[in-house]
């Protein structure tokens, strides 16, 4: 087993993540609360759920009567500690809570724990989603006015964002309807864009419905329907792309380089220990403003082309080094560089932009399969350097060896191309929330993106 090297950052701890000895006895005792929970999940013990249940709600019933808020004595810039508490815990457990009376079809019981999250200010992050399981909780019990009318006061909410937002506009859309309402909302004509599709037939190896869609290749070997569309798209009928199947891995690893001295900067309280792989506040709305000038700097570089001599830097300093998102092994340095020469300084500018400004919103639910391919293909020439074959695929004048040479020496890659960005879907498979939110993003960010349906080859003679 290998060392596992972190990064290099300073701890500036300004404050303590406890306020008082018993702040942390309650927090630890609300994580044996939170394992009992999980415990009795695993079990199906209903008992014992139940009753975690009714501990978190209690307290967090209490909380504000009887006991200091543990916010109460941190500064605006470290508010992301709050996570240390017993009230976050508590306030997890109840939202898995939802979540098993749902389950149940107990809704209105449902609808009560939500009632009672949604009038908290703990994990305000988690606040679209709750109001989400509220309007569908409420349509399930036939009080549909109600639940349009929690669908319309939360894409007011300030932390209703990404795919939530885009859910709970949807809803509006089909719950507003006259008679109930007679206007269109502003937003109606964004929110249902077109998106470009793509019919791709094949023979199915299986057709079970819950069941991963499992199909024949067209080199006849079983594969996933992202196996089978990349196949699609490297031949002449898809385009003769190059591509991987990533979802959101690249573009982490993209963040985490590109963004390497912003995410390790000198910010008090985010890193309390010498092996964290990311500060704190990264899912948080903490962590843009505490670094807005660095931040702003880096994604005015990357939108000017500087990707490419960002990334050669970024891996030659810290290649192996832990960090949140960064991959080591997928891609290589060179592969990582011609692919952002493809997507181009703006669009690469505009994803890093989100990230930066909303982390925890943003880091699911990116495209299946990220294509690209470079403005010249003539691997027949031969390289005008050394005469040898120009087998790598990429530059049109030099060959593997003299390409990786000329990139060291200047940090790009000389390369242009283009990039388009694929969601797969099988069957019976449909488009999440949080899906289609990315897809309108990365189309307003100038980026080519579509959905590739994969169905099923009818079976001969019918």
């Amino acid at each position: 087993m290998g060392l596992k090297k972190y990064p290099e950052y300073s701890c500036c701890r300004t404050q303590c993540i406890f306020s008082s000895h018993a702040d942390l006895l309650l927090y630890e005792e609300a994580l044996e609360i939170a394992q009992i929970m999980d415990m009795a999940l695993d079990a199906n013990d209903m008992s014992k759920v139940e009753k975690s249940i009714e501990i978190s709600r209690t307290y967090l019933t209490n909380l504000q009567k009887e006991v200091k808020l543990h916010s109460d004595f941190l500064e605006p810039h470290s508010m992301f500690l709050s996570r240390f508490s017993a009230a976050w815990i508590y306030t997890k457990i109840l939202t898995l809570g939802v979540s098993v009376l749902e389950r149940e079809r107990r809704y209105e019981e449902a609808i009560e724990l939500l009632k009672c999250l949604l009038s908290r200010s703990y994990c305000p992050g988690q606040r679209g989603s709750w109001i989400l399981r509220l309007s569908i909780d409420l349509e399930h019990i036939g009080h549909l006015e109600e639940s349009l009318l929690m669908a319309e006061k939360g894409i007011d909410d300030a932390w209703v964002r990404a795919g939530d937002r885009m859910a709970l506009q949807r809803r509006i859309l089909r719950l507003g309807k006259p008679p109930r309402r007679w206007k269109k909302p502003a937003f109606a004509k964004a929110v249902g864009r077109k998106i470009e599709e793509v019919n791709v037939r094949g023979r199915p190896l299986n057709s079970a419905t819950g069941a991963k869609s499992i199909f024949y290749g067209y080199d006849g070997q079983q594969c996933s329907v992202e196996q089978l569309a990349l196949q699609y798209y490297s031949g002449e009928e898809g385009g003769c792309w190059q591509g991987v199947h990533s979802e959101g891995g690249i573009w982490m690893t993209y963040f985490g380089l590109l963004m390497w001295d912003v995410l390790f900067a000198d910010v008090p309280d985010v890193f309390q220990t010498s092996f964290q792989t990311a500060p704190l506040d990264l899912r948080t709305d903490s962590f843009y403003p505490s670094r807005e000038s660095l931040i702003e700097a880096q994604l005015n570089n990357i939108h000017m082309g500087e990707a490419e001599k960002i990334l050669a830097a970024s891996w030659e300093a810290h290649f192996g080094t832990s960090c949140q998102g960064v991959n080591w092994d997928r891609h290589s340095i060179i592969e990582l560089q011609t692919i952002a020469s493809c997507i181009g300084g703006p669009a690469l500018a505009a994803i890093c932009r989100l990230l930066a400004e909303d982390y925890g919103s943003w880091a699911a639910g990116m495209p299946d399969l990220l294509l690209w391919r470079t403005s010249s293909d003539e691997k027949d020439l031969p390289c005008r350097k050394c005469g040898h074959s120009l087998s790598h695929g990429g530059n049109s004048e030099l060959c593997s060896c003299c390409f990786q040479d000329a990139v060291n020496k200047t940090g790009t890659t000389g390369l242009q191309g283009e990039a388009k960005l694929v969601e797969v879907k099988g069957p019976r498979d449909r488009l999440s929330e949080q899906q289609r939110a990315w897809i309108l993003v990365l189309m307003d960010a100038g980026m080519c993106v579509e959905v590739c349906k994969i169905n099923e080859q009818p079976n001969e003679g019918e």
